[in-house]
């Protein structure tokens, strides 16, 4: 790729990133980059806690974070400030130390965070809660991993006496030991921080790829120190197996290290200790050398693997792409396991290793999927999870291309991740389709399952994102049993206004210092689900009119007035019922919703004759 197409990709973000006064805003940059870092698993949900801090003098800075599903690894993310002019045209980097004093902004903080060095900011501050629980011993417990992304709209490179070439950059983990004392009690944790560039370089490959991250690699010996004994099980032309006995400890290790990257092609998530996983924590606790007897064991895939025979021995030194696509529960379960402080030192898993050579992506991704298919038997998969191509996203595709506004316009559906800008690069006026399909006029699947699902009862599931909601939206429309829902024209143009709702009221909400608050992310999906309760769930009321939306394509100034009160009283209520002073992860929880819809508050404003007068256009 060509240092100008980097340049190109560099002026869509900051395009795309600017307000109305054309200046670029950190936190709809950081919006712009967060699905990307979602498709390559490097991040669970495009939600990311907006909190920015910076101090000048102390050398701090934060943009953001994020705590992934299963709650071990605290990601931050930081913008770097120097490649955000537009007329700034030396982007390039080729010194490590340009990056390294970054990601030193975000340590220092961490450092002054859990040293009680922050305590004097203001509880209003958007980084507060971030800062307790890193300053607590209950926090501090449960992280295990800091993740750094160092986001910046630079060109790595090398240079090397000719013509400058882009090249990735990679920084190696390193461990902190940190001991706090609170209420008497004390704790010595040790924190794993991994660093990250979130570069033009990694972003180019995310467009190209549609998608796909760089595959994983595992090297054994850099891992635990030496190489895995193996049995080489079968030998094909374009496939071969190995059996292995792993212990306990590879597990947790890869575990920390890797999270939900192990599982990039595996459709199952960690559900805590219930069903399945319960019975293998009873078993770490109570018969540990007999885990390898009652368990299933793992199915790793890969493309390439490097073994060597030695002492009549076959020994595996890495493994190419690296997933495992049955017994990621087992795995994350052995972590946490260990985490509670059981011992797995004589836990050991069977483990059988696939790998797929020469096969193209399309067959490797269809291989996988049989695998994860026909080996599992630990619980159950969803053909759902397991579909590649959904016939009825197909069908929505096609609606998006032929079904036109009343304006005349149409949106564009981007069912396959860099669609779009594939398109736009193949174009011979590729400014006119730009003007054609703004950012506005586009979606995603990811986007379109959010804004499909925040018209329901569960706005905390909408405020997880990411795989989460987008399986919650497949299982809808295409249910394992029965036909689902028909996507047609009118299913499309309702999906159309949900969509202009959603993005509306974000507007309203505002965003930056402009904004009701710090929790739009959760407050929008709340308030739709406030409307959609207190009319189409309710029987003896008038459904909202969703296809009157899609003909004004638009909010009335009416309209928008009523959604301003309504996403300021539940800014207010999502404050006032979190348990948690970090209330944008508490809305994930679905007692937050129960409390808030059941609250006198919310009760009261949805019966108003203000809330009434404010939706009447759209009641009938």
């Amino acid at each position: 790729m060509s240092l100008q197409s980097f340049i190109d990709i560099r002026s869509e973000f900051l395009e795309a990133s600017k307000d109305e006064y054309e200046f670029v805003q950190q936190h709809a940059l950081l919006e712009q980059i967060a699905p990307h870092l979602v498709d390559t698993k490097l991040i669970d949900s495009e939600d990311i806690n907006t909190a920015y801090f910076y101090s000048e003098s102390e050398k701090q800075k934060l943009n953001g974070y994020a705590i992934n599903f299963s709650g071990e690894r605290l990601q931050l993310f930081v913008i770097s400030d120097d490649y955000l002019n537009e007329g700034d045209e030396d982007v390039l980097v080729s010194q490590r130390v340009e990056y390294e004093n970054q990601f030193k902004k975000v340590i220092r903080f961490v450092n002054a965070a859990i040293r009680g060095n922050l305590d004097d900011l203001q509880d209003s501050e958007p980084v507060k809660p971030l800062v307790s629980k890193l300053k607590s011993l209950e926090g501090l417990k449960q992280i295990d991993v800091i993740e750094i992304f160092l986001i910046s709209l630079s060109i790595t490179v090398q240079k090397s006496g000719g013509e400058p070439l882009p090249k990735s950059i990679h920084f190696s983990e390193e461990s902190k030991q940190f001991n706090i004392k609170e209420n008497g009690e004390s704790l010595s944790k040790e924190l794993l921080y991994i660093r990250r560039v979130v570069d033009l370089n990694y972003l180019s490959n995310c467009l190209t790829s549609q998608g796909r991250g760089k595959p994983l690699k595992v090297v054994f010996k850099d891992l635990i120190g030496k190489d895995i004994e193996v049995i080489k099980a079968a030998e094909e032309k374009d496939f071969e197996s190995y059996l292995c006995v792993l212990e306990a400890d590879i597990l947790v290790d890869l575990y920390k290290r890797y999270s939900s990257q192990l599982l990039e092609k595996n459709v199952r998530s960690f559900l805590q200790f219930k069903g399945v996983n319960r019975g293998i924590k009873a078993t770490i606790k109570t018969d540990p050398e007999k885990f390898i007897a009652f368990n299933n064991g793992l199915t790793i895939t890969a493309t390439e693997a490097k073994v060597h025979y030695y002492k009549k021995s076959w020994y595996l030194s890495s493994l190419d792409d690296f997933q495992i696509v049955n017994g990621g529960q087992t795995t994350a379960s052995i972590y946490f396991s260990r985490k509670e402080g059981l011992d797995v030192s004589k836990v050991r898993v069977v483990a059988k290793i696939n790998v797929a050579k020469n096969n193209k992506l399309s067959e490797l991704d269809d291989l996988i999927s049989k695998i994860s298919e026909y080996s599992n038997s630990q619980s159950r998969v969803s053909r759902v999870d397991l579909k590649s191509r959904s016939p009825k996203l197909i069908q929505l595709k096609r609606l998006s291309e032929t079904v036109m506004t009343p304006s005349g316009k149409h949106w564009f559906f981007e069912r396959a991740k860099g669609e779009f800008n594939t398109r736009v690069r193949k174009n011979s006026n590729p400014n006119k389709l730009k003007r054609e399909f703004p950012p506005e006029k586009r979606f995603t699947k990811e986007v379109l399952a959010k804004y499909y699902c925040s018209w329901g009862d569960m706005p905390y599931l909408v405020k997880k994102g990411g795989e989460k909601v987008f399986r919650l939206f497949m299982e809808e429309i295409e249910p394992e049993e029965g036909p689902g829902i028909t996507v047609d024209r009118d299913f499309y143009e309702r999906l159309v206004a949900k969509m202009i709702l959603f993005r509306g009221m974000e507007k309203i909400y505002g965003a930056g210092k402009n904004s009701i608050g710090q929790l739009r992310s959760a407050a929008v999906p709340y308030s739709i689900a406030a409307i959609y309760c207190v009319t189409d769930a309710n029987q003896s009321e008038k459904n909202f009119g969703l296809e009157r939306l899609w003909r004004k394509e638009g909010l009335s100034d009416k309209f928008s007035s009523t959604l301003y009160d309504l996403l300021e009283l539940m800014n207010d209520l999502i404050k006032k019922y979190s348990l948690s002073d970090d209330c944008g992860e508490y809305s994930k929880k679905e007692e937050l919703w129960i409390s808030i819809k059941q609250s006198d508050e919310l009760i009261s404003f949805l019966n108003s004759s203000q809330f009434r007068a404010g939706v009447a256009e759209f009641l009938g």
